[in-house]
């Protein structure tokens, strides 16, 4: 069972919710239609991917986790016996669930008047592809928020920029495509990791994000810390002082940057390959 997490629209003043997507295969389907629904409302999100679960145990598992945060259970499986078991748990505890794929199969299953195979991870299957997708998941986990720098040579893709400018859910993301991605956070007074200076400029993309959603970001994840809000993290003067430096970098280094203010994951994402592909690395 692999657990990634990426995250939804965030605003002031209402409670978090977070969506479990669970998943027999990757779970990208599920992830991406989960993440375009969640566009739609303007609360806060925290999403939780959990794929390749195939029996009870994993399931009950994140039964017991969305219980305990009077979570919602997003899933894509097609194992009836395995679905039949979430839905039975989800209800003895009181979660909240939506099939995504059961009225769908029952629909075409009535109208070609066939059976459906019930088979799970047939959209992926388990093809050297899938593989490498998982060993990317595991590599942007290692890699993430500058954590082992000493392998981060090993990446397809680094993202570089300051604190909470959606290093990590676009890592993810670019890591479920099949990209091994680190991401390295750039910190005020504290000059960056010589490994990541040394990397091909054709690797490295810097993200930058405006003032004020980033300060907006920084408070509400100092609320949610319980920490003291009068600090340089949440210094309008000191953000706009990492954005100037962030910038400086990125052009000192020959580094491509994104401002990434307003853009879905997705989107960002989407620029980032193809300016990765127009490189030719």
């Amino acid at each position: 069972m692999r657990i990634a997490r990426f995250h939804g629209v965030v605003s002031q003043g209402e409670p978090t919710v977070t969506i479990f997507v669970v998943s027999d295969g990757t779970g990208e389907t599920a992830a991406a239609a989960v993440r375009a629904v969640i566009l739609q409302f303007q609360n806060r999100f925290t999403t939780r991917l959990v794929g390749a679960v195939r029996h009870e145990s994993q399931v009950r598992r994140v039964i017991d986790q969305a219980a305990e945060v009077a979570g919602l259970v997003v899933f894509s499986m097609v194992d009836k016996p395995i679905v039949d078991f979430l839905l039975r748990e989800a209800e003895r505890q009181g979660v909240a669930t939506v099939d995504l794929l059961g009225p769908m199969i029952s629909k075409i299953a009535h109208r070609v008047r066939a059976e459906p195979r019930h088979e799970p991870g047939l959209l992926h299957g388990f093809s050297d592809e899938y593989f490498e997708r998982v060993e990317a998941v595991e590599f942007a986990v290692r890699h993430d928020d500058g954590n082992n720098t000493h392998s981060l040579h090993e990446a397809d893709i680094v993202l570089t920029g300051p604190s909470r400018a959606s290093k990590t859910p676009l890592s993810i993301y670019l890591a479920q495509r099949g990209y091994k991605t680190g991401n390295v956070p750039l910190l005020p007074g504290v000059a960056p990791p010589q490994a990541l200076l040394e990397l091909d400029p054709k690797k490295v993309f810097g993200l930058l994000i405006d003032v004020t959603t980033l300060l907006e970001v920084r408070q509400a994840r100092v609320r949610a810390l319980k920490a003291s809000p009068r600090t340089k993290y949440t210094d309008r003067e000191t953000i706009e002082g990492e954005l100037y430096a962030a910038k400086r970098l990125f052009r000192q280094q020959g580094w491509t940057w994104f401002d990434i203010s307003g853009r879905a994951v997705e989107e960002n994402a989407s620029r980032i390959l193809e300016a990765y592909t127009r490189s030719g690395v």
